[in-house]
């Protein structure tokens, strides 16, 4: 039964229920199949390949991990 508060049942629905749904999905900066790796170190820069995180990549300058960029 509704109190007549306005407040209504914890965890409700609407676009202010606190949930975070859809909230930060896929608008990362440098998210994605393109783009390049970056060393921190040197600058180096390679294409970034698909499947292959940057970090997981040595930088062959300088052997410190690369970053995405």
């Amino acid at each position: 039964m509704p109190r007549g508060d306005g407040t209504g049942p914890a965890g409700g629905i609407g676009p202010d229920s606190g949930r975070g749904i859809g909230r930060n999905r896929g608008n990362r900066p440098g998210a994605g199949p393109s783009g390049t790796c970056v060393c921190p170190e040197c600058g180096y820069s390679v294409a970034h390949r698909a499947g292959s995180p940057c970090f997981s990549i040595k930088c062959p300058k300088c052997g410190t991990r690369m970053i995405r960029g």
